[in-house]
């Protein structure tokens, strides 16, 4: 009886492979269960600050590209800022995404993830003010308030003083404000993510 058996599962394989019959439980229609896969966490949380479709007229016509400013943090003191250009808007998040990878430092901080003393930093007409608080929570607004929910800063009071209202600039001013917290003793090569990997990002 075996021997019959597997010549009648060697007949019906017609690609000439021995199968092993399923034996796991099918649904009500009679179908297989379909194979679940799990996706990897992130190793940064992202934002995208501003997506621009930019038109540059050529000889032959008009050629459109985009521009993306993305944010990223993971919400332990560690801040980066990127922009990118593509004919695509995933190649240009790509790009946006790389650079912001590159740009990443940790901020100096306290246990409860608040900042030491007042910043502030311009960029273009952009000007950003930030400083502590005491027990007021994140007062903050527009994309500063974005970026300073990705770092993971607590207690921080930031005003836009000035009348611009470009995202990107007001983001760069935030960013370069955050920078004169950087915490020199830590390097971008010894930031630690959640799945405890380093940053290593050598091919552009």
């Amino acid at each position: 009886m075996e021997n019959t058996d597997k010549t009648k599962q060697e007949v019906n394989n017609k690609d000439g492979f021995n199968r092993q019959p399923f034996r796991g439980k099918r649904d009500q229609g009679g179908r297989l269960p379909k194979a679940t896969f799990q996706t990897p966490k992130p190793d940064f949380d992202q934002k995208i600050v501003s997506i621009r479709r930019v038109t540059r007229v050529v000889a032959g016509g008009r050629r459109m590209t985009f521009a993306v400013a993305m944010a990223i943090g993971d919400k332990k003191g560690s801040v980066g800022l990127g922009t990118g250009k593509g004919g695509d808007t995933a190649i240009a998040i790509n790009k946006a995404l790389r650079q912001a990878k590159k740009s990443m430092f940790k901020i100096k901080t306290d246990k409860n993830m608040a900042i030491p003393h007042e910043v502030s930093a311009k960029d273009t007409s952009s000007v950003v003010i930030i400083k502590p608080n005491k027990d007021k929570g994140l007062v903050a607004g527009s994309t500063v308030r974005e970026m300073l929910i990705l770092s993971g800063l607590k207690n921080v009071t930031a005003k836009i003083n000035s009348r611009s209202k470009n995202k990107l600039n007001n983001a760069r001013a935030t960013y370069k404000a955050l920078l004169k917290l950087k915490d020199k003793r830590v390097s971008p090569k010894t930031l630690e993510v959640e799945d405890s990997s380093k940053i290593e990002d050598k091919k552009d």
